[in-house]
């Protein structure tokens, strides 16, 4: 009735009861039947309710009484899409904040918010939930998602994985911290973790040469060995204890840390290693050594990954290129041995605009290894 069709063919009941089957064969006064199954033709129905007189008018109008008006469904849909055509993200969703008026505009454009809360009557209080958690990040010290939501929202599963609040959520993180575009599981984990918020507080890593200031810390720039340290492990010792350095170089790649540590040992400079899109314990690592004074210099792969990574990095801390800008580029591409091509979208370098103009113009990727003789040099000649 809900689909306008009328009331022809059958229905039926897998697995009934007997109190269902007796019901069914007093109604149409046969006798009893076993079966797996319990089906009834619906003109047979009408026409006992006409021809006995409790429902003269059949049926449909019998369902009427019995559960009350039927809507149509094309009816609901029509009605859904004229409150949906005017709905507007809510007042505490738009902000002078340019991510956040980008991120409202962008989930009432792409129907996330319709295809999430499923009904207007919904999408209201989802969305003001989801800015209240956005006004919250980005953690800091970072912390488990359980424990933000707790703390921020109506309890600690709120944000849990596969929830329309999670995926709202994780859409205006992704506008906040600048996180690129992805999918799965891990990709997911690193996407929270740039906001701060976390599984755990051990999984998140950061690898580093030569700092000092704890016992292991020494005891790893002495042997002329990198070190791993956990969120846990900078979260729950306070940021003066690392020894402050007045110079700290960042790079991406473990090959270039690892290189450094083979070929200066204890004299290298301080270094950090991303490994790729910053986790949340590299960047409590670089926020703590900025709040010490160091100075941070970074550099990068050369390509739209690279400068995304840079960016983000950027927005946590201030920093200077280590021959990250175009004219280091721009000389990079020629000791290129095999050219790979750039791919993913431009991204602006604000600390050197020429840079994006070089990568658009000669579109070739260069890693970080081919510059590496380069990179050591530099460390090399602060070491003295």
């Amino acid at each position: 009735m809900a689909h306008g069709r009328p009331l022809a063919g059958s229905v039926a009941l897998s697995a009934p009861d007997a109190s269902q089957r007796h019901a069914a064969d007093r109604l149409l006064g046969r006798p009893p039947r076993s079966s797996d199954s319990l089906s009834i033709r619906l003109a047979a129905v009408d026409e006992i309710m006409r021809r006995s007189g409790i429902s003269p008018d059949g049926l449909a109008a019998d369902v009427v009484a019995l559960t009350g008006p039927v809507t149509l469904h094309t009816e609901t849909r029509s009605r859904e899409e004229r409150v949906w055509g005017g709905w507007r993200t809510p007042r505490s969703a738009r902000s002078t904040r340019s991510w956040r008026a980008h991120w409202a505009e962008r989930i009432r454009r792409d129907g996330l918010v319709r295809r999430l809360a499923r009904t207007p009557e919904a999408a209201g209080p989802l969305v003001e939930a989801a800015v209240r958690a956005l006004r919250a990040l980005p953690a800091s010290p970072p912390t488990s998602r359980a424990t933000f939501a707790a703390r921020n929202l109506s309890g600690a599963h709120t944000l849990d994985e596969g929830t329309p609040l999670a995926t709202l959520v994780l859409s205006g993180i992704r506008s906040l911290t600048g996180f690129p575009d992805g999918s799965g599981a891990q990709w997911r984990r690193e996407a929270w973790a740039s906001a701060g918020l976390l599984k755990d507080d051990l999984s998140s890593t950061v690898l580093t040469l030569n700092l000092r200031g704890t016992a292991s810390l020494d005891w790893a720039a002495d042997v002329e060995e990198p070190t791993v340290l956990t969120l846990r492990s900078l979260t729950r010792r306070a940021p003066d204890t690392l020894l402050t350095a007045e110079t700290v170089h960042l790079c991406e790649n473990p090959v270039v840390l690892s290189a450094a540590a083979d070929a200066l040992g204890p004299a290298c400079p301080p270094k950090v290693c991303l490994q790729g899109q910053p986790s949340a314990a590299a960047l409590t690592l670089v926020r703590d050594l900025s709040m010490r004074g160091a100075r941070l210099l970074y550099h990068g792969d050369f390509d739209w990954g690279g400068v995304r990574i840079a960016a983000a990095v950027g927005r946590v801390v201030p920093w200077r290129p280590w021959r990250f800008r175009a004219a280091d580029y721009r000389a990079a591409v020629t000791a290129v041995a095999e050219a790979s091509n750039l791919t993913g979208p431009p991204v602006a370098t604000p600390w050197d605009p020429d840079l994006a103009v070089a990568l658009t113009e000669c579109g070739v990727r260069v890693e970080e290894e081919v510059v590496l003789d380069n990179l050591l040099m530099d460390l090399g000649l602060e070491s003295r």
